[in-house]
């Protein structure tokens, strides 16, 4: 054994080990095995940073400003409120609702950022209509999963794996390669899950326990600004925009309240609409240039006075304080914009009734008021007797407006990459550079979205499988195993090399196994004079799909606690399906690559 080869196990045995005990984070462990890869001079400086430009680390990056902008212009939402309706209030359809609509999101999003999506969603269906909410969770985190396989671009395994294909001198894989696979997978764990629903838990999860700590919905008044783009146009043109749940309660109009107006009676400048509305909401109102929150466009310059510093207005949260002077006075008596500098926008009680106006509101110890006034102002609050405490205020606003265009994009960007007609990494940069151009996601909110230890790791563990080819340590473990595989058959080693994947995927991330495991199964397919693709593309499969532990995938790990799920729970269920998997996708690799039958022989 050469010396290179030697020192590259060391790296490679320390790299595992730092993975897997979780020492350090997972990009930090990519990054040290990268520094430790060229300081032994088993790769060059060159080798060791090409991760950074590597079509993988850019698709990701993409991706994952993509899916902020399905977010943030409320298509994710959508979807969610859509789930609800079809779901009704039945199990058995909820789940057969939830497993298809989340693996056609995940197979153009990241799986993650779609488990955390529509995770608040099923829990909240899931109390509203008395389920345990471990029998929905763990079925959509599956079907997540699952849904990665659908197409090239969802999972950083299969990127890693087009790009060794390439390496090795092969054409690679289209974004629509795996799909077949992805279809067979997706259509077999539905039937699983709803076959072997009695194994599933029945556990409320941990949302009730923190409900008290939710706020629902502020009351607050929208102003219709004269001369704006919802000016003569009908309420249930506005509705549409700014969603459901946004809930209009009372119309004034002239100060005068009308009862006669509907939601096809048109809107005029100067009217205003009592509603009720979430965080979210409240922010878009704010941030929509047709609306205004009444108060602040009342009372916003009178509060603001002459320019103070360059510093913005911004919404914050103040408590009303035990025993506060404030406590039993209305809001039009405090006359904030002139005592405190600040306008009060919204208000959430816990219990109790509300004036209908919001400035004849009395206020109760306890009450949450949303401020809005400069932030040198707050600092004055803050320190007032009257208040418990000044938070931040947590909404993001939505970009409803902009959700034919988002969807418009993203598609472009499918049709693009699909299609090859721009390179698939170029596609998908363009599309994320369009959905901040376009301002259906803020720039500052893209870059929040974008995981960069994902990012990170990616291009960490790109080296790796270089270092591994270079050395020959990959054709030397393929020789060893030729050995031991020669009288198998071609089914047989793709279910093995799956397995291993799957094995080593619970401990490591799907990118860094694919890294480590495709270099073997590239040499182990030149030496069996057999095209390569099925063999990458197993190894790879069996680092996403394994579905054996919640440590196996990040999506798992965020509903361990929210389902109340146990290690146990993710064997019981996971494993006889993986086993099941594992042969499913050798079978349709053989089919797709190596000219194997569709269906058994029986059924000729």
């Amino acid at each position: 054994m050469a010396m290179s080869q030697i020192l590259f196990l060391l790296i490679l045995a320390g790299g595992l080990y730092l993975f897997v005990s979780e020492r350090l984070r997972v990009d930090v462990t990519a990054m040290l095995i990268l520094l430790a890869l060229v300081v032994t001079r088993v790769i060059g400086p060159k080798e060791a940073l090409s991760g950074f430009s590597s079509e993988p680390a850019i698709i990701v990056a993409a991706v994952f400003v993509i899916s902020a902008g399905l977010a943030a212009t409320g298509i994710t939402e959508r979807i969610g409120q859509w789930i609800g309706r079809m779901s009704g209030g039945n199990e058995w359809r909820t789940i057969a609702v939830v497993m298809p609509t989340v693996a056609l999101l995940s197979a153009f999003t990241h799986h993650v950022m779609v488990t955390a999506m529509l995770m608040p969603i099923l829990l909240r269906h899931a109390r509203q209509n008395s389920m345990p909410a471990s029998r929905l969770l763990m079925p959509m985190a599956l079907a997540a999963s699952m849904g990665t396989t659908l197409t090239l671009v969802s999972a950083p395994a299969f990127l890693l794996a087009d790009n060794m294909l390439q390496r090795a001198g092969g054409e690679g894989l289209g974004i629509f390669s795996i799909t077949p696979i992805g279809i067979a997978l997706v259509l077999f764990s539905m039937i699983y899950i709803q076959l072997m629903r009695w194994l599933l838990p029945r556990r409320s999860g941990k949302h009730d326990e923190s409900d008290y700590l939710r706020i629902d919905r502020y009351r607050t008044e929208l102003l219709v600004l004269p001369g704006g783009r919802w000016a003569t146009r009908t309420l249930a043109e506005l509705k549409r925009a700014i969603g459901p749940e946004v809930h209009v309660i009372g119309w004034l109009r002239d100060h005068d309240e009308r009862n006669d107006l509907g939601d096809a009676s048109p809107l005029l400048g100067g009217d205003i609409l009592l509603i009720e509305a979430g965080a979210d909401e409240l922010k878009s109102l704010h941030d929509d240039p047709g609306l205004d929150l009444y108060a602040i466009a009342r009372f916003g310059a009178k509060a603001n006075g002459e320019a103070e510093g360059e510093s913005e207005p911004q919404l914050v949260q103040a408590v009303v304080a035990p025993g506060s002077e404030f406590i039993g006075r209305s809001i039009r008596d405090l006359d904030f914009s002139r005592q405190f500098r600040a306008v009060i926008a919204g208000l959430w009680r816990r219990s109790g009734s509300l004036a209908p106006r919001l400035i004849d509101t009395r206020l109760r110890e306890g009450d949450v008021l949303v401020l809005w006034g400069l932030p040198a102002r707050f600092s004055e609050l803050a320190a007032h007797h009257g208040f418990l405490m000044l938070v931040p205020f947590r909404g993001e606003g939505m970009r409803r407006l902009r959700a034919p265009l988002a969807l418009a994009i993203m598609l472009v960007t499918i049709v693009c990459a699909a299609t090859e007609w721009i390179d698939p990494p170029l596609a998908f940069l363009m599309g994320a550079v369009l959905m901040v151009v376009t301002r259906c996601v803020d720039l500052k909110r893209a870059y929040r979205e974008i995981d960069v230890r994902i990012y990170v790791m990616i291009a960490g563990v790109i080296p790796l499988g270089i270092a591994m080819e270079k050395t020959g340590t990959a054709a030397l473990l393929a020789t060893g195993l030729m050995h031991l595989l020669h009288d198998w058959s071609p089914l047989a080693i793709l279910v093995m090399l799956f397995t291993a994947g799957a094995l080593l995927t619970q401990p490591m991330s799907d990118a860094a196994t694919t890294a480590l495991l495709g270099p073997i199964a590239l040499s182990l397919a030149h030496a069996l004079h057999l095209p390569p693709t099925p063999f990458v593309v197993c190894t790879a499969l069996g680092a996403v799909v394994a579905f054996i532990t919640p440590i196996g995938h990040h999506g798992s790990l965020l509903i361990l606690g929210p389902g109340q799920y146990k290690f146990s729970d993710f064997l019981r269920i996971g494993l006889p399906l993986t086993i099941m998997v594992a042969f499913v996708c050798a079978w349709m690799a053989r089919w797709l690559w190596l000219g194997g039958p569709l269906l058994p022989h029986i059924f000729h």
